[in-house]
Parts: structure tokens; C-alpha cells; sequence
């Protein structure tokens, strides 16, 4: 397990555990990484024993407990999250919603945190659930504020889907539609994701002003009036605001308390904004 190949050819490993694939056989394993039968031998041993991954007698591998325990620990220690929190309670407070935070990491949506004033949520996407790119105001509330560089290519590989939900035909059509959301602050989808279920959101901030996540406010059509939905938007705007103001004192804070000593993570905070 030592050397930077070793560790990402461990960590391919626990990439190909998906939604659609959950347990895996070695041979199957052999076929999609390509590892010679010791080799992955090793890896499996390793992730079993830490926990990581489990098996049964005559049964392929699935994900193991440690998972479990890691996803314990990072709802107890994500600033998102202890930040978010009492937001997303206003927000289900304010309307008979679902409200969550999607962070956005590479180039994935994934839900940290939800709560919900209904008592049959209509989101599709629970927490640690990917969700998809090219629907949804989710989506856009975070592509809309990244730069052109990094928008370009997501925009591309994901067109075809992009053209169904009425974004554009080209990139050019689609660009301007991520423009327009970004003027406006939030975008809104109607029944992009869940069918009926209109979706608004904005995004939240790191230091550098690159967009880190999204809060949202997913609620029925039918609940939902032209003046409601104005409502939803301003406030989902002002939670998303109030959640970046608070992280980035957060952080000046740490700084403060860290003096010469300052985690390794505000330097590279620094060379990436």
C-alpha cells in the first residue's frame, strides 16, 4: 500500500462500487481494473481489514462498515453541514418543502444534508445519492459560477441532455442560459429531476468565490404560486449568502487560532483561488 500507484490503484477499487453495481466478483474485478490475480488479491486483503470492504463465503465483495463509521464522522465534522443546518430548518419551516445541501466535489452532486416539512419527501435524490449534471436547478445554481474553463467541457459531455431539458442546441445557447442563471442568483427547474416537483437553488462560496455546494428548496407544484416561488427564491438566495458569509469567518477564524501554524488546507486554499 505504499507509493502514490499503489494508492490510486487501491482507491480504483472502491470507484467502481456504483448504484447500478454493488457487489463485485475478483474475476469481475480482474476484467474492469485489469490487476493481476496477486495483485488485487493484496488490495482486497487490505481494504477487508480495514474495514472498507466486506465479503461473504461464495459472494462477491461489497462495500464494508468503515464506510459507515467515515460517513458518522463527516456529518459530526463538515462545516458545511454544522453550518448549513440551521438553514435548511428555516427553510422547511417557511414552506412545506424538502431542504438540502448538495456539495459539489469534482465533477459530482452529492447531497450532504437534508430536511424535509412534508411527510413524504419528494426528492429523488437522498443523502450521498449522485445527481445528474445536465437537469435540474441544482445543476445549474452551481455550473453557472464556474469558469468558463472547467464549464466548457462539462457542458459538452453532457449537451445531448442539456438540449432535452430546453438549455440550448450549442454550447454558445447553453452558455447563455448558464449567464442568464447567474444574473438572476438562483435558477428554478420544474419537474427536471422529480416529475411535478419544482427544484430552486443557489450556491455557496469558498474563499476563492468558486461555487462549493448548493441549497436548495425542492416543493410540489401544486403548493406553489407565482408569489411563492419569488418568496422561495429570496430566501434560498439569502440562506446560500448567509452560509458563505459564515464558513469564511469560519475560516478567518482557524487562521486566527492557528497563527504560524496554520493547517495545511489554507495553503492550498490559497493557490487555488
Amino acid at each position: 500500500m505504499t507509493g502514490t500507484g499503489s494508492a490510486e490503484r487501491i482507491l480504483a477499487i472502491l470507484d467502481v462500487f456504483t448504484e447500478d453495481h454493488l457487489e463485485w466478483t475478483t474475476e469481475e474485478l480482474m476484467a474492469r481494473l485489469g490487476y493481476s490475480r496477486p495483485t488485487l488479491y493484496r488490495y482486497l486483503k487490505a481494504l477487508r481489514e480495514a474495514g472498507f470492504l466486506t465479503s461473504l463465503p461464495g459472494a462477491g465483495f461489497t462495500l464494508g462498515p468503515r464506510v459507515v463509521e467515515l460517513d458518522y464522522l463527516l456529518r459530526k465534522s463538515d462545516p458545511l453541514v454544522s453550518t448549513g443546518q440551521k438553514h435548511l430548518e428555516a427553510l422547511i419551516d417557511a414552506y412545506p418543502c424538502s431542504a438540502l445541501l448538495v456539495r459539489w466535489y469534482g465533477a459530482k452532486l452529492l447531497c450532504v444534508a437534508s430536511e424535509s416539512s412534508t411527510p413524504n419527501p419528494l426528492s429523488s435524490y437522498a443523502r450521498g445519492r449522485a445527481m445528474p449534471l445536465a437537469r435540474g436547478a441544482i445543476s445549474r445554481a452551481i455550473m453557472a459560477w464556474l469558469p468558463r474553463r472547467q464549464l466548457e467541457p462539462l457542458i459538452l459531455a453532457n449537451l445531448d441532455e442539456m438540449k432535452q431539458m430546453g438549455l440550448g442546441s450549442t454550447l454558445d445557447e447553453v452558455l447563455e442560459a448558464m449567464r442568464l442563471v447567474r444574473r438572476a442568483g438562483a435558477a428554478v427547474a420544474h419537474g427536471e429531476v422529480t416529475p411535478g416537483v419544482i427544484g430552486t437553488a443557489a450556491p455557496v462560496f469558498d474563499a476563492g468565490q468558486s461555487p462549493i455546494a448548493a441549497v436548495t428548496v425542492t416543493i410540489a407544484g401544486r403548493e406553489v404560486t407565482p408569489e411563492t416561488l419569488n418568496s422561495i427564491e429570496r430566501d434560498v438566495k439569502t440562506r446560500a449568502a448567509a452560509i458563505t458569509k459564515a464558513l469564511a469567518e469560519r475560516r478567518v477564524e482557524a487562521r486566527e487560532s492557528a497563527g504560524d501554524f496554520a493547517p495545511i488546507e489554507f495553503e492550498l486554499e490559497r493557490k487555488s483561488s
